[in-house]
């Protein structure tokens, strides 16, 4: 308290185009054009905010693995709760945020698609399905399923988490159920991706494992982007 300096986040997020770009992100992670497109507004200020947003570490960037041409941008959830906490308690200490509590979100129909269903999208299956204490209906496919990945066997494991009981399944099988939230996990099959009865669309652009320490981090993303995906399901 009684510094001059306004808090980071505030520095960072004050902008009218960085709140929304902001804003757009926490929905879904997306590519500059897709951005340009939400916004209206030319690529090179699109861009130039990104930038301010990525040095402030407020979202991260990664080539997509379907178009190298295309970045992906995510917003930085963990990182925007913390500087957040730090500006509420700047102003004054009852300011002072804190993470919500675990809650039990309502019975919502929740599907994850990656291209071969052997490790992001049963994993995230199985990381909700423990997470929501089977109050959510979770599903997982593929476009080229495969069976389940060993590594991914274990780092759910070792997070006291079983994996689903259900084998690999093809998209194609899902395709005339209706979900409450569809969201894909690879680049390569949001481009393919088949129209889904849901009223929610989201992608998050997560690399493809390879080697056993991949699934680890792989585990511990998931876990983080599903314990807030947890709380907007909670609003409705």
């Amino acid at each position: 308290m009684g510094t001059d300096a306004p808090p980071a986040f505030l520095t960072a997020a004050g902008h009218p185009v960085r709140w929304r770009l902001l804003s757009e992100l926490a929905r879904t992670d997306l590519a500059v054009h897709e951005l340009t497109a939400r916004l209206g507004h030319p690529q090179n200020l699109i861009s130039y905010h990104l930038g301010k947003l990525r040095r402030a570490e407020l979202v991260t960037a990664r080539r997509s693995s379907a178009d190298g041409r295309d970045t992906y941008y995510t917003l930085h959830l963990a990182r925007c709760s913390a500087l957040l906490t730090g500006a509420g308690a700047a102003l004054h200490p009852a300011l002072r945020l804190r993470s919500p509590s675990p809650a039990r979100p309502g019975r919502a129909r929740v599907l994850f698609l990656c291209t071969g269903n052997s490790a992001r999208s049963p994993m995230a299956e199985a990381i909700l399905r423990h997470r929501a204490g089977g109050s959510v209906q979770v599903h997982s496919a593929g476009v080229t399923p495969k069976p389940l990945q060993g590594y991914a066997v274990r780092a759910l494991a070792a997070r006291g988490i079983p994996p689903p009981e259900t084998g690999p399944t093809h998209v194609s099988r899902l395709t005339g159920e209706r979900f409450d939230h569809v969201i894909t996990l690879c680049d390569r099959v949001k481009e393919v991706c088949p129209a889904f009865d849901a009223p929610r669309q989201a992608h998050w652009s997560i690399p493809e494992p390879v080697a056993a320490p991949d699934f680890d981090r792989l585990a511990d993303q998931l876990t983080e982007r599903i314990g807030f995906f947890v709380h907007t399901l909670l609003e409705e």
